[in-house]
């Protein structure tokens, strides 16, 4: 099909510029919504045929007011832009995204393009995409991968690259390949309307609304394709109060997905035995479920317990082997960070026992199961506003950065490489006492970037 005729199959693409703007970051905040609404607006694609939706969920009247006018701003130059935002913030981002949906302007649309606020999609980001869509009528999704504009901001920021990277290269590349089927990644993403509308649209009925979308798409018998090369500029969260948020959210959120659709897709029809197992235990079970609790329980709980009962013994090849290779096959997405292994196994293990929390919660939909917190960034505003040489002041809020457990999981691992030292053979102190500190250092809340008192 010639590129014309692949053109003329497009009638209007919507594109989301997603939201909730945060009173308190206002110099970040400035550079961050300006940025990411100029590089939607920015985006190649013929005028009549794009439509730029600014959904803005944020509650500060001064704040809406600065994106509204940042909206009008571009209107003035020809843009079809669209600023909305709604009553009240009920289904936090799900909601949001579903009431974009009813405006009358976006049944003229056949494909919706997906960029949360601190997204920077590259001007050709629709040319490299809707063409999967338009020659291939069974897809109903094209996710792209993230760029990380700060990850050298801190050591907190080079370990979420780590995890992260894995997480492309290897989970949504493999299941793109192979089963067809990732999750939505919620951003940096175009679905098919008519998929979308198909699967039941957005719903709010867990706190990952992009997974259960994805989920319900593919138990119709959607396809998914996911493009590696394709990279869109965003920010990691730098503050460790807000990473702990972001990955409640994402540990919590498919806990609770999982314990609501899994005999949902055991008695689907539509899609293979096989895709069933790869969906329920290798996307859900495995990389959402058991690898936190194994994490934190085997590494934090039980092999330090070993020392305490001398007759326990663990063979060398489970504690130390394969670990070890694992460890070394998730780290290899990340070649330039692989001298910070260690420090990166030493934050995964503390993470572990926030995710397990997390998990939990889900599973049993426990108190915080629907809580939603934005994940606020901070934005390379804040650098310059600090200047070179400014000093990096921490908060003095002892409440808000004292973590109980994990100070609590650090006094256990400290008591039990003493006593390793004092009595036992196997050496495990070494490890003991070096995730012990990283415990506590997580338990105060001396991680990530600081940002210093106004």
């Amino acid at each position: 099909m010639s590129e014309k005729k692949g053109r003329e199959k497009v009638a209007s693409i919507l594109l989301f510029v997603f939201g909730v703007f945060l009173r308190s970051a206002l110099c970040c905040l400035m550079q961050v919504y300006q940025l990411s609404i100029g590089a939607a607006c920015g985006l190649f694609w013929p005028s009549n045929r794009i439509i730029i939706q600014v959904l803005d969920d944020s509650t500060d009247p001064t704040i809406k007011d600065l994106v509204e006018l940042e909206c009008q701003r571009w209107a003035s130059k020809g843009i079809s832009i669209k600023y909305e935002i709604r009553d009240d913030r009920n289904g936090f981002k799900a909601g949001s995204l579903k009431e974009g949906m009813k405006h009358s302007y976006v049944k003229q649309c056949d494909y919706v393009a997906i960029f949360d606020a601190d997204f920077q999609p590259e001007p050709d980001f629709l040319y490299r995409t809707i063409p999967f869509l338009v020659h291939n009528s069974d897809i109903a999704l094209v996710q792209a991968r993230w760029k990380f504009v700060n990850s050298d901001e801190c050591l907190m920021t080079r370990m979420q690259e780590m995890s992260l990277d894995y997480h492309f290269t290897v989970e949504q590349e493999v299941g793109s390949a192979t089963y067809a089927f990732f999750g939505f990644n919620g951003t940096a993403g175009v679905w098919r309307i008519a998929a979308l509308n198909d699967a039941g649209g957005w719903k709010d009925c867990t706190t990952v609304e992009d997974m259960d979308l994805a989920v319900r798409a593919s138990l119709k018998g959607w396809k998914f394709v996911y493009l590696s090369d394709l990279k869109v500029k965003s920010e990691l969260p730098s503050t460790f109060k807000a990473y702990r948020y972001q990955q409640h959210r994402w540990s919590c959120g498919p806990a609770n997905l999982f314990r609501k659709m899994v005999m949902e897709i055991v008695r689907n029809k539509k899609v293979s035995p096989l895709k069933k197992f790869h969906v329920i235990y290798s996307f859900f079970f495995v990389r959402k479920i058991v690898a936190h609790i194994v994490t934190f329980v085997f590494y934090c709980v039980i092999l330090p317990a070993t020392v305490l009962v001398p007759e326990v013994q663990v063979p060398i090849w489970s504690a130390v082997y394969i670990p070890s290779t694992i460890t070394l096959l998730n780290a290899v997405g990340t070649p330039r960070s692989l001298h910070l292994l260690i420090f990166w196994i030493l934050f995964e293990n503390v993470m572990s026992l926030h995710r397990t929390k997390a998990t939990f919660i889900g599973l049993f939909e426990a108190g915080r199961v629907n809580e939603w917190v934005v994940t606020e960034k901070l934005g390379d505003a804040l650098k310059k506003k600090l200047g070179a040489k400014a000093p990096r002041k921490p908060r003095l809020r002892i409440g808000e950065r004292l973590h109980v457990l994990e100070l609590i999981v650090g006094f256990y691992l400290f008591f039990c490489g003493c006593y390793d030292l004092a009595f036992g053979k196997n050496g495990y102190f070494i490890y003991l006492f070096i995730q012990s500190v990283a415990f506590f250092i997580a338990g105060v809340g001396y991680i990530g970037t600081f940002v210093p008192n106004s």
